[in-house]
């Protein structure tokens, strides 16, 4: 009997439970085994964090959030964060161990669903000879060669939603709302809920934005008696001339600095230019949570399965990818590259600057 091993890593995103369903159901109408490794790689670091999957085991967790494997983003086995007995952290690498364990369980398959970073460390253990296939994963939806991320959708709904709410308050009080959402380098969130939610400006890190800019239009709808605005901020939005501004560095082991404090900032500008009641609020980890959407549980069961068939031809070191309509592979090296960006010149960033909404340029 074959078996293979599914892992969750990184930021969690809605979907996550329907991808492991999907690769539970198909593999097990293949006649294969499926093992859970809980947060991350841990259960094949420790072998009693592997958990036995059945269809029985996945019953009904497809329209439930975060991961019933739980995820890290502290779990890379090539830098893994670890205590000496000196209390010291210290930086090991434990992928040989890992690769151990996978050859002892006699798994013939990994599949692992995750971001840039979590499919990028599945493609150092394709190259160090085990059998992968990466699912991609992040509400970010900043993933080279797949079309969309499952989590995406989910995270748009959820920030429009808070976009739409804040449209009353800000009305009831002639108010600035600021609202910092996610996205790291890429603009997609706020462009899509910024849009759909009826904001006023959309900041985006693709577009440097001039705070002049900014304020004029706020301005300007003053002048046409609106006198509220609705401000969506991406957390990797900079002024022109300016830093990304951060919250210092992450977790032990990752290079990459945490992100966040822009929307606060804008606000603050806009409040001493301007002399408006200006409050920013930061959407944060809500992003993550909740119920995925009908488009991301489809788009998660499609990539579970779609992963098994993969499997099932022997194509391995490949991500799931979706080029509408159909599911399709590509190398995981062509897949971690480059982080995918707004295209300045898409129909979405044409739309949001045709029915007037500024996007911190001077166009």
């Amino acid at each position: 009997m074959r078996k293979i091993v599914i892992s969750t890593g990184g930021g969690d995103a809605p979907g996550l439970n329907a991808v492991i369903f999907a690769v539970v159901n198909s593999a097990s109408k293949r006649g294969w085994e499926v093992f859970g490794s809980r947060s991350g790689y841990r259960g094949l670091l420790d072998l009693d964090d592997l958990v036995r999957l059945t269809p029985k085991d996945v019953e009904g967790i497809t329209p439930i959030g975060g991961t019933i494997l739980g995820s890290t983003n502290k779990g890379n086995p090539f830098a893994m964060p670890v205590q000496n007995l000196a209390g010291e952290i210290q930086i090991v690498d434990v992928s040989d161990r890992v690769l151990k364990n996978f050859n002892r369980m006699g798994f013939f398959c990994h599949i692992a669903v995750g971001g840039d970073g979590s499919l990028e460390i599945a493609h150092h253990f394709a190259q160090k000879g085990m059998p992968v296939i990466g699912v991609p994963k992040t509400i970010d939806n900043d993933l080279e060669a797949t079309d969309r991320t499952f989590g995406f959708d989910t995270a748009v709904a959820t920030a429009t939603e808070a976009l739409d709410k804040l449209h009353s308050t800000a009305k009831s009080h002639d108010r600035v709302m600021v609202v910092e959402v996610m996205g790291r380098e890429s603009g997609w969130i706020a462009l899509y809920s910024g849009v759909a939610g009826g904001a006023d400006v959309i900041l985006i890190p693709e577009i440097p934005f001039c705070i002049d800019a900014v304020c004029e239009k706020i301005s300007d709808n003053e002048l046409h008696d609106k006198h509220y605005s609705i401000v969506v901020v991406a957390e990797g939005a900079k002024a022109e001339d300016g830093e990304v501004i951060s919250r210092g560095q992450g977790e032990v082991g990752r290079s990459e600095v945490v992100l966040g404090g822009i929307g606060e900032w804008v606000a603050g500008e806009i409040r001493e230019r301007l002399g408006k009641d200006t409050r920013s609020l930061v959407l944060g980890h809500l992003q993550r949570g909740g119920s995925p959407t009908t488009f991301d549980r489809l788009l998660a069961l499609r990539f579970g399965a779609a992963a098994v068939r993969l499997a099932e031809a022997g194509i391995f070191d490949h991500m799931v990818a979706w080029t509408p309509p159909e599911m399709s592979s590509v190398p995981l090296a062509d897949a971690i590259c480059c982080r995918k960006k707004v295209d300045l010149n898409s129909d979405k960033v044409l739309t949001a600057r045709d029915i007037g909404i500024c996007l911190g340029d001077e166009e």
